[in-house]
């Protein structure tokens, strides 16, 4: 287990209010000194939980934008959600045994659930892509394999060829061959568990953004499991934004609750929405006996 990134510090009211042309609310600014939330220490995983609008995805935001992680997906930022990562954010790195700074590794970057979307929306469509291929691939088998190709200039060789090609196959081999193959479709979960396990490598910093998002509680149970392996064995760290209570219930995970004020460390089972979920099943437990 690993920690590269040790601390994040936010600015205070005051040095808010100490920007001369700061506008009234203009985001993000107002946000984190109104939950009394200034430091931010790091454990090997680290979670911040809220509801929505609770400025978890902010917090994950300005860290990737403050380390220029990269992204493959771009959020909607501005002129002054840059120039309050430039002037209200700080950062500090862990240091290596001698005392020296632990740079963020090369690699290290932020996955939001937008990534996970359009990972499995690409793989549908370069099917259907590919589906037309092998349908056109189909009607230049029946036209090689029925038609007649006079060898009369060295313009027709390429067509001759496909002719010899096509009287020699199936016309399944002849498009398996020359219309390409399918991108095996898994269902939205298995895509994107399969996304996380490409995209986790050993000694990096990852930032997820909601990861629970298409993931049925069976596959965020198994994405809980790649994180603490990454974790343990691969020297990754990893800072999460979330509200499913089942990568909350992480023993190692510290968790900051953005729906208190101030803002505070809480076991996972005395979070509000973790609470209103046991509340529920107790309710119900007969019908589960």
């Amino acid at each position: 287990m690993s920690i590269y990134l040790k601390n994040f510090r936010l600015a205070s009211i005051d040095k808010e209010e100490r920007d001369e042309h700061l506008k009234c609310r203009e985001y993000p600014y107002g946000i984190f000194p109104f939950k009394k939330l200034k430091d931010i220490e790091f454990s090997d995983i680290t979670m911040f939980y809220g509801s929505n609008g609770s400025g978890k995805s902010t917090l994950l935001n300005l860290i990737a934008e403050k380390l220029n992680l990269p992204r493959e997906t771009p959020f909607n930022s501005s002129d002054r959600f840059n120039e309050y990562v430039n002037k209200m954010c700080l950062y500090e790195n862990s240091l290596d045994d001698e005392g020296y700074n632990i740079d963020i590794p090369k690699g290290s970057k932020i996955i939001s659930s937008d990534d996970i979307f359009n990972h499995v929306i690409n793989i549908r469509y370069d099917n259907i892509k590919i589906n037309k291929q092998k349908e056109a691939t189909k009607n230049k088998f029946i036209e090689a394999k029925f038609g007649s190709v006079k060898f009369d200039s060295f313009d027709k060789y390429e067509a001759l060829k496909m002719q010899n090609d096509a009287r020699q196959k199936t016309m399944t081999k002849f498009v398996r061959e020359r219309g390409g193959t399918n991108i095996k479709m898994n269902s939205n979960g298995e895509s994107a568990l399969s996304y996380f396990d490409k995209q986790f490598e050993s000694g990096k910093l990852y930032l997820l953004d909601e990861p629970e998002n298409s993931l049925s509680p069976i596959f965020q149970i198994k994405l809980i499991r790649l994180i603490i392996e990454s974790s343990y064995y691969c020297n990754c760290q990893f800072i999460i934004a979330t509200h499913s209570p089942f990568l909350l219930s992480i023993d190692s995970a510290k968790i900051y609750d953005l729906d208190t004020v101030p803002v505070s460390v809480k076991d996972w089972y005395k979070l509000e929405n973790v609470k209103i979920y046991y509340e529920f099943f107790k309710d119900n437990e007969k019908l589960f006996k």
